[in-house]
């Protein structure tokens, strides 16, 4: 995980607030169901390969889990494979909510 760019809950809610950007939500549909951030896409980890195509290529992309591990691994394949402008929200949605930023039930 330490070459996986990575980015505060902070700093990624900042960028998505100025507009440009996608934050997308790698964990399974119950999580997702359970607590989310408005905005996010979810895209399961396992189903990212299948469906790159809903990422964009020119806009800069937040990729989050529960604690930022599946994340990584997202983020590392997104930049493998054409999305080099991907970054993993540090400590994933558990972070983001410490740091007192949006969710939705």
């Amino acid at each position: 995980m330490s070459d996986t760019p990575e980015v505060s809950p902070t700093a990624a809610h900042a960028a998505l607030q100025k507009g440009g950007a996608v934050l997308i939500d790698v964990r399974e549909r119950s999580e997702y169901e359970q607590v989310r951030i408005p905005g996010s896409i979810l895209i399961p980890l396992a189903e990212l390969p299948g469906r790159m195509s809903e990422i964009p290529a020119d806009q800069d992309v937040y990729v989050h889990c529960r604690v930022g591990g599946r994340s990584a691994r997202a983020v590392d394949y997104l930049r493998t494979f054409g999305r080099p402008n991907s970054y993993n929200v540090s400590g994933g949605i558990d972070a983001w909510q410490d740091s007192g930023l949006p969710v939705a039930p």
